[in-house]
């Protein structure tokens, strides 16, 4: 299992390296956030060679959280991580309501957040004036900038970025999640300027190849993170021919997961079917599966188990 500091601040965020786990949020049968299956899921994530959890992202369902549920389940988290790094997904394009959640879970023990420019700006001034009120209200706080346009519906540019990341020293680690992802992370790791971590998301689906862009590894999530964090061990260790072949084992059903919020109702059944939540149940409005949907996951999980004893 890949390791780093579990100090809080910036020596957590810039010794990041190997997977961090996006994390998903619980929810019982009727809807209401299940805190006793974040413990069983943190477990879970760690066992499989999670590093850190990120909670409260895209897939974790947090727009439909009220900001009281926010906080427990980033609190339930910190605690559960036992003083391994967790980074709390805050964005908002309010930000007093940003700044606010930032202080509660810093005050709690998380490692940092990470922030996602809100939709709707146009231009690099706009994108430069929200970036300095958010920062002016959060004060020396270590941030994640995550860089998923096809969500915010914001794109940020390579020099934009790197300018963000001269402003603002708080800044200390970037989830790339544009396409192409790795054409964006050779021009960020060819910037002149002061280094930071990449990590890359998009449900991981190029993940070797982005490690041979010099990314610092995976921030997602896969019902299976294992092979995340093994196909980073591998890479890392200059088996690079056995990281893909790890990764192609995977590849069927790490696609089939890779379809949005429909994706993540398919991942959340995986896990209660490993032991890892207890119901997979989103929170509407959210996607439940139907009986041939199970019956492909079935098919996925059945031909996973025959290629992974093929390869023993």
């Amino acid at each position: 299992m890949t390791s780093i500091s579990s100090k809080s601040g910036y020596g957590a965020l810039d010794a990041l390296r190997g997977l961090c786990v996006v994390a998903q949020t619980p929810f019982d049968a009727e809807g209401a956030v299940d805190l006793k299956s974040v413990d069983t899921l943190a477990e879970f994530y760690f066992k499989h060679g999670a590093a850190a959890l990120t909670v409260l992202g895209v897939a974790g369902e947090a727009p439909k959280l009220t900001q009281d549920e926010s906080l427990a389940v980033a609190e339930r988290y910190i605690r559960a991580a036992q003083g391994r790094p967790i980074i709390v997904g805050v964005s908002n394009a309010g930000v007093a309501q940003l700044a606010e959640l930032t202080a509660q879970v810093m005050d709690r023990g998380a490692a940092g957040v990470m922030i996602a420019p809100p939709g709707g700006l146009k231009t690099e001034e706009e994108l430069f004036s929200y970036f300095a009120a958010v920062f002016k209200r959060i004060g020396d706080v270590p941030v994640v900038l995550q860089d998923f346009p096809f969500s915010t519906g914001t794109w940020m540019s390579v020099a934009s970025m790197l300018t963000l990341i001269e402003r603002h020293p708080q800044i200390r680690v970037i989830k790339e999640e544009d396409l192409p992802s790795i054409t964006k992370i050779t021009r960020l790791r060819a910037g002149t300027g002061r280094r930071v971590g990449i990590l890359t998301g998009n449900n991981a689906m190029f993940l070797p190849l982005e490690m041979g862009r010099g990314i610092d590894g995976p921030m997602a999530g896969f019902s299976h993170p294992e092979m995340l964090s093994g196909v980073y061990e591998l890479y890392t260790a200059g088996r690079v021919q056995e990281a893909h072949e790890l990764f192609d084992t995977y590849l069927p059903l790490l696609s089939y997961e890779n379809q949005s919020q429909w994706g993540v109702a398919v991942r959340k059944e995986i896990l209660r079917r490993r032991g890892a939540i207890k119901s997979a149940v989103m929170r509407s409005p959210g996607p439940v599966l139907t009986p041939t949907d199970h019956a492909e996951i079935d098919f996925l999980l059945s031909r996973l188990d025959r290629a992974l004893a093929a390869r023993r």
